[in-house]
């Protein structure tokens, strides 16, 4: 699930803001990261996905149309990344993730049986699993509505960060910190959670608010450069090596590395702990795999389009999906339509 480098943020490189403070602002979202957030969270008090009349799972849909309503209504111009194949260096974590989501999944069908309905919600939140099928309905869904998407040929993250530092997007939009590692110079995080959530396993409501934080105060804050920031990553444990370098937290991690040039704490690093070189993964985040063939273009809703896949197609309430295209359309010409003066507006 991506490196945890939330310890090692100072106060002085994030801050919480409004979701109308992002108005005018192109965030580049990724797209499986918040399927995955609407997927666990868009489900019965048993645990039971969203499903339509022929069984199949509808929660991600249901997530994705509203949210991105809500972010297009604020001023926000959202625009999706697709993870492709994951590279090489990922398949022990894909593995492990596998029998994780495996795992969750007995013990989920275990709890179901025995009654014990919020312990059988919690595994089926871990249980999600986003299979091709809604991959694609997501992305059909996305050109009904006008919202452009982009399909990475690796990590989505890899790729969002890349249309930051291109210019094409702000932001990335992320609940995971990976995005920093590979470049991008902000992310803003709980765009797809933002609004009251009841805490796990606890009867009380908290607010959630977007955060952003900004890579070069990270950095300045810390005394790092961005290479040395990686190596941390790699002691805590990323994606390409889980579970890290055995002793290591942010905190020893960021003492071992500070002041050291990151070749040389590469050189130091305990290679019976990775399952790979470790210096691959130091340069996958450095140079990762990434495209510039897309187009980030925002076109007017197909409410006929999006009415055959969420009302046809998948049961959807005929009302609520026709208001919503109507709330869509109104935001699309306010903040979007009529707003194409230039790109300045938009990367202030």
């Amino acid at each position: 699930m991506g490196v945890n480098l939330k310890e090692l943020i100072p106060p002085k490189a994030r801050r919480e803001v409004e979701l109308r403070e992002l108005k005018g602002k192109v965030i580049a979202l990724d797209a499986y990261n918040a399927l995955y957030q609407f997927l666990a969270s868009i489900r019965q008090p048993d645990g039971t996905p969203l499903m339509d009349s022929r069984g199949r799972v509808t929660s991600h849909l249901s997530g994705l149309f509203y949210r991105t309503i809500n972010l297009v209504e604020n001023g926000i111009k959202p625009v999706y990344i697709f993870d492709g194949k994951p590279p090489e260096l990922k398949e022990e974590e894909v593995r492990r993730r596998m029998e994780a989501r495996e795992k969750a999944e007995k013990l989920y069908q275990e709890a179901l049986k025995a009654g014990r309905l919020e312990e059988a919600r919690r595994y089926a939140q871990m249980a999600s699993r986003l299979t091709r099928d809604m991959v694609e309905d997501a992305k059909r869904l996305l050109n009904a509505m006008g919202i452009p998407w982009v399909q990475a040929p690796a990590e989505g993250e890899a790729q969002a960060a890349h249309l930051v530092k291109k210019g094409d997007a702000w932001a990335v939009g992320s609940q995971d910190y990976d995005s920093l590692l590979f470049g991008s110079p902000r992310l803003v995080r709980n765009l797809s959670i933002t609004g009251k959530r009841k805490l796990p396993r606890r009867n009380v409501e908290i607010e959630v608010k977007p955060e952003i934080i900004e890579l070069d105060k990270l950095l300045s804050s810390l005394g790092l450069t961005r290479e040395q920031l990686v190596v941390i990553a790699m002691l805590i444990g990323t994606d390409y090596n889980p579970g890290g370098v055995k002793g290591f937290g942010p905190k020893k991690a960021l003492s071992f590395v500070k002041d050291k040039d990151p070749a040389v704490a590469l050189k130091m690093l305990p290679r019976h702990q990775f399952p790979v070189e470790p210096e691959e993964i130091y340069k996958y985040f450095l140079e990762p795999q990434v495209t510039d063939d897309y187009k980030v273009e925002w076109r007017e809703p197909d409410g006929e389009a999006i009415h055959e896949i969420l009302v046809s197609e998948h049961d959807f309430s005929e009302q609520r999906v026709k208001n919503a295209v109507e709330r869509l359309k109104t935001a699309y010409r306010k903040h979007i339509k009529t707003k194409q003066l230039g790109l300045d507006m938009w990367f202030g």
